[in-house]
């Protein structure tokens, strides 16, 4: 799968939000929308902002998918503790998911955030 809209693979900003997730995924957390913005100096609210975390964030989940990994940013909630609408439509571009219910996102969601854990959990010693 090759993204012709890629705008931050290989930046800065792309590998500090990279890093956060992996690190949230060590810990079994989550990254708010808005931590993610201000990581990478983007204002905290708004549709710029919106769109530009959605961005970084789906290119490195389509990086990780092409790598047989899940998806990173399943790790990136809202306020409200949840993924936006925009996680289940690159999960279905991906050929991820297919549910449609309000039950059916959350289990997905559940499902791949338990994945990330898994492939990120730090282990203990």
């Amino acid at each position: 799968m090759e993204n012709v809209t890629s705008k931050y693979r290989g930046t800065g900003e792309y590998f500090l939000v990279f890093s956060e997730l992996v690190r949230a995924a060590r810990y079994r957390g989550t990254v708010t929308y808005q931590e993610v913005a201000e990581l990478i100096g983007l204002p905290i609210v708004g549709a710029y902002m919106g769109k530009e975390v959605g961005h970084v964030l789906g290119e490195i989940s389509e990086d990780q998918h092409q790598h047989g990994r899940p998806m990173l940013s399943a790790l990136a909630v809202g306020v409200d503790g949840l993924p936006g609408e925009g996680f289940f439509k690159l999960a279905t571009s991906l050929g991820k998911f297919t549910g449609y219910g309000d039950t059916d996102h959350r289990r997905f969601w559940e499902q791949e955030r338990s994945a990330v854990y898994e492939i990120w959990q730090k282990k203990f010693s």
